[in-house]
């Protein structure tokens, strides 16, 4: 019997080790007899290695590892050979194997068939899903996004934290909460770590970041909205303005995109994506430019209008087109816009506008924040206007009586982010478990 201890991975058998015995393990997935010999290609997490078996070697092991179904979970032992004909240039000619799990026939889901499925099939059958090649890249170049964030936000000074999931009030109104019982009181699922980092901004703790879940309760059935999302969320203190704000978005992306074609070239190469990395600063226009942009380009919508999907689509072809540019802000919302957002510092000199931002990447928000109101008398005000029970947010007001410093931050969607880099058709696909209205499992 073969010990599975001791696996070589398939990208470790190379010209140094034909003539040594190894021992390999994975999944069946594909296998020809051709009469006097057999192929099965042997898949596992670093690729596929060719086994090949001579029926006059060994008749018994032939008949039986050729009669292995697909899928199937096996460890073999033998020898590493050349060969021109295997498409890594190697091949290993077995003397043991074990079935450690038999995969059942049919399969739900193919993993090497031409014929596509749909992709509630593939969902529903998650864990066959990655065994596809491609699907796998999506989730390496999302593990090198994060580290690419972290590896550049710790660089410049930022602090990663947690904070809660569970939480007595929303930071961005009821509507989209999901309520849930804690012991014998009410609770929800948090929609952001908002009330938190702002928290910690009276803290002496200035640069703060958070990579987490988040849930949102909205009834969107599209491809750019989920009900929990990873969100990238980030706060800094005494800042002069929102534009020390986005100078922090733009630098993360900049350094993460460069991260990923460092570190996942392949991944990139796999899905055909040509990535490219625009040098800061991205251009900025206002939401009255924008507005104005749009109707340019005959579009319909008003001064005050929420841009929504379309306008943002339609927005990204523009400044593609006349600006050479897939990364943009959007500043200076009004604050009609942004009222529900009761924790936005307004311009002073015009109250109507607000400093907030949205960056967009191909026609998609995936950053929205900017500079917060840190004066108290004035952020109770601003509740008050959105009618907020203020007894519910006292853990929040308390830290601004007693010394904060102007600070600003954002939210960074992480899902919607790896959506556009890689050009997936639907923010489920850079989901390993998707949660929406439909879906709750697996």
């Amino acid at each position: 019997m073969p010990s599975w201890q001791q696996i070589t991975y398939s990208d470790q058998i190379n010209a140094d080790l034909t003539g040594s015995v190894v021992t390999i393990g994975g999944w069946v997935q594909e296998t020809r007899n051709l009469g006097g010999i057999s192929f099965i290609q042997l898949r596992d997490r670093k690729g596929i290695i060719q086994v090949t078996v001579l029926k006059k070697k060994d008749p018994a092991l032939f008949k039986d590892i050729t009669a292995i179904q697909r899928e199937s979970v096996i460890v073999v032992k033998g020898v590493v050979k050349e060969s021109k004909e295997a498409k890594k240039g190697f091949e290993v000619l077995p003397d043991e194997f074990e079935i450690l799990n038999a995969a059942e026939s049919p399969l739900p889901l193919g993993v090497i068939d031409k014929v596509g499925a749909d992709l509630d099939t593939r969902l529903n059958n998650r864990f066959m899903d990655l065994r596809k090649e491609s699907v796998r890249a999506i989730f390496r170049v999302r593990a090198v996004t994060l580290e690419g964030i972290r590896e550049y936000l710790s660089d410049e000074g930022f602090l990663e934290v947690s904070t809660p999931k569970i939480v007595a009030a929303g930071a961005e109104g009821g509507a989209t909460l999901f309520p849930i019982k804690y012991f014998d009181k009410s609770a929800y699922l948090a929609q952001s770590p908002q009330l938190y980092k702002q928290n910690l901004m009276a803290s002496g703790v200035d640069r703060v970041f958070e990579i987490a879940p988040a849930y949102r309760a909205e009834a969107s059935d599209t491809v750019r909205h989920i009900a929990e999302f990873t969100s990238l969320d980030v706060e800094l203190a005494f800042i002069e303005s929102s534009d020390d704000v986005m100078n922090v978005a733009e630098g993360i992306v900049h350094a993460s995109l460069k991260h990923i074609l460092k570190k996942a070239g392949e991944e990139l190469e796999l899905l055909g994506v040509d990535l490219p990395v625009p040098e800061p600063p991205y251009p900025r226009v206002t939401y009255e430019e924008a507005i104005d942009m749009l109707h340019s380009n005959d579009m319909s919508i008003e001064h005050g209008d929420d841009l929504g999907t379309e306008g943002e689509k339609l927005l990204g072809d523009i400044m593609l087109r006349e600006r050479e540019s897939e990364l943009y802000f959007i500043t200076q919302f009004p604050t009609s816009l942004k009222r529900g957002t009761f924790y936005a510092k307004r311009d002073d000199r015009n109250p109507e506008l607000t400093g907030y931002f949205d960056l967009d990447y191909r026609g998609q928000e995936i950053v929205s924040g900017g500079q917060r109101e840190h004066r108290y008398d004035v952020l109770v005000s601003q509740m008050r206007e959105n009618d907020m029970n203020l007894q519910s947010f006292e853990f929040y007001l308390k830290a601004f009586r007693f010394g904060m410093p102007p600070h600003g931050g954002f939210g960074f969607g992480i899902e919607r982010y790896v959506q556009k880099m890689l050009n997936l058709s639907n923010i489920r696909e850079a989901v390993l478990y998707p949660r929406d209205r439909a879906r709750l499992i697996p």
